[in-house]
């Protein structure tokens, strides 16, 4: 069985979190904004880190503190409007390249990007390392997708 933390030890977690978010938004200017959700029964903290993008104009990567498990995820792009069977195999065969994070669907059908890691492992570096991977994955998947996921919005004619 996984590790349950208890409140001291997640509110320990919390304080670091708020800590290396801090460090890494002085340290790097592409983070424009980190905030706190409001308080929510359905998980303990909840981070919202806002980067300014290159090719996506900007990319939101949620953070959520658990009982055993920190989540990430960031929404990438509304459900295709066409090429289906492309798309998907693009963003499956983009998974099986992805360490640490996946592509799924979520509401509407719209894609998302998300991992977890366990309490256990998150430290100052993973947390680094998963800010910089999300941001890395959606700069580079964004423009693909789109040209496929909505291919006559950007053909010239």
């Amino acid at each position: 069985m996984s590790d349950l933390h208890d409140d001291e030890s997640l509110a320990v977690l919390e304080r670091r979190v708020d800590e290396w978010l801090s460090a890494m938004k002085a340290e790097n200017s592409a983070i424009l904004a980190i905030d706190r959700a409001e308080p929510d029964p359905a998980f303990r903290s909840r981070w919202y880190v806002r980067m300014q993008g290159e090719t996506k104009d900007f990319t939101t990567i949620w953070i959520t503190l658990g009982q055993r498990t920190l989540r990430y995820e960031t929404y990438v792009m509304p459900a295709p409007e066409e090429n289906l069977t492309e798309f998907f195999d693009n963003l499956l065969r983009r998974n099986e390249r992805l360490v640490g994070a996946h592509f799924s669907i979520g509401a509407e059908d719209a894609v998302f990007l998300r991992g977890d890691i366990p309490l256990r492992a998150l430290n100052e570096r993973e947390l680094d390392r998963i800010v910089g991977s999300v941001y890395a994955y959606v700069e580079q998947c964004f423009r693909p997708l789109l040209a496929i996921g909505f291919a006559s919005r950007f053909r010239s004619d």
